[in-house]
């Protein structure tokens, strides 16, 4: 899976897959960049803190940086 960032605001990236899938957010909070997973249910309801990705919730990135993203973020 590669991860794609798509800017939102300052302090705020989407996180989607390569196929436009929606797992999460990278967000600017306190000065730590942390990766918000998300999940959707059946009925297309945001889960927080699920999704492909739930288990780097909260991961803290040194900044919003493609490449850094897909190497802490990707499963191997």
């Amino acid at each position: 899976m590669q991860l794609v960032l798509e800017p939102v605001s300052d302090a705020v990236f989407r996180v989607l897959t390569g196929q436009g899938a929606h797992v999460g957010n990278l967000k600017l909070a306190q000065g730590l960049w942390k990766f918000k997973a998300i999940g959707y249910d059946v009925s297309g309801a945001v889960l927080p803190g699920w999704g492909p990705l739930t288990d780097y919730h909260n991961t803290v990135l040194a900044f919003p940086d493609l490449a850094l993203v897909n190497a802490m973020l990707v499963p191997i």
